[in-house]
């Protein structure tokens, strides 16, 4: 048992060191394509706001009805919702609770994703026709009649709970994804070289698989996280996710229940929280399709 955790630590560390040498290579592809350069720096925008934007633009829940559906001025860069709250400071407060939930719905789809689809491409056998079987039932479970009954019955009050919810129905692709990419991989000579050396299966999974598939994992990271913020307004609406007034789905669902698709005056409380899920969109569909070109080979510009 030691042996093999000691055999397993190595391997851990050898990845760790790897990767730390590829942080710069990375960083240097990044760069040097466009695509991915301009989705980093939107994306980068995001989680500086996530981080930092409660404290540069401080919001005040002070309703008031005589300022309710202002214009655009210097007071209130996007004028102000039907509670005469500024607008622009709702959606930058906001930003923390959309971008946690899309950070938790990545990590946790882009890990269970990750681990069972390496453990069933690289275990093959019995272990590789289990999962097949749980992946298969798991993907045809119709998503949008089970969140909509379990609207019914139950209010999700806390962004951990979310993620797990939006997590459940998303890691299954990935996983089959990931199993068919460790199959290919495990026939090739460098591995089977590896095993030919006697190396450990740490060893091979952790410094020869994985580095091999992170780009892969790394784009599904990104497309994660767009997802789970169309998702996560979507249960919003459903009513599944506890109403958040701040929440980018919270002021368009806020707006729609006060009437604001009717109200000229009132749109752009509509327009602005989509205009801001579509820039997050924009900048990860970017970042992604740039991290594939520079990753890519059959893609990659010279």
């Amino acid at each position: 048992m030691k042996a093999a955790l000691k055999k397993f630590g190595k391997g851990l560390a050898t990845f760790f060191k790897g990767l730390g040498k590829s942080v710069a290579t990375f960083a240097s592809m990044i760069y040097g394509n466009k695509k991915a350069f301009a989705g980093a720096i939107i994306l980068m925008l995001f989680v500086f706001l996530a981080l930092f934007g409660r404290l540069i633009f401080p919001y005040d829940e002070t309703t008031s009805f005589s300022q309710m559906y202002q214009s655009p001025s210097a007071e209130h860069i996007l004028g102000t919702d039907g509670m005469g709250r500024d607008l622009f400071d709702m959606i930058i407060y906001g930003t923390r609770d959309v971008m946690s939930i899309a950070f938790m719905t990545a990590l946790m789809t882009v890990g269970l994703g990750a681990v069972v689809g390496i453990v069933a491409g690289y275990a093959g056998g019995w272990t590789d026709k289990v999962i097949g079987v749980v992946l298969n039932v798991v993907m045809s479970l119709p998503t949008f009649p089970i969140l909509l009954i379990m609207s019914m019955f139950i209010t999700i009050k806390d962004n951990f709970t979310l993620a797990v919810i939006l997590s459940i129905f998303s890691w299954p692709g990935l996983a089959r994804a990931v199993r068919a990419q460790i199959i290919s991989l495990k026939e090739r000579d460098f591995i089977q070289i590896c095993k030919v050396m006697g190396l450990s299966k740490a060893h091979i999974i952790f410094s020869e698989l994985l580095p091999n598939i992170m780009s892969f994992v790394a784009i599904n990271f990104i497309s994660s996280m767009k997802n789970a913020i169309t998702a996560s307004v979507g249960m919003m609406t459903l009513g599944l996710a506890l109403f958040e007034p701040t929440n980018w789905g919270g002021i368009i669902v806020n707006a729609r229940n006060s009437g604001a698709f009717a109200i000229p005056a009132a749109r752009l409380s509509i327009i602005a929280p989509i205009v801001t899920i579509m820039l997050f969109q924009i900048g990860a569909i970017l970042f992604s399709n740039g991290l594939d070109e520079a990753f890519n080979p059959r893609l990659r510009k010279n």
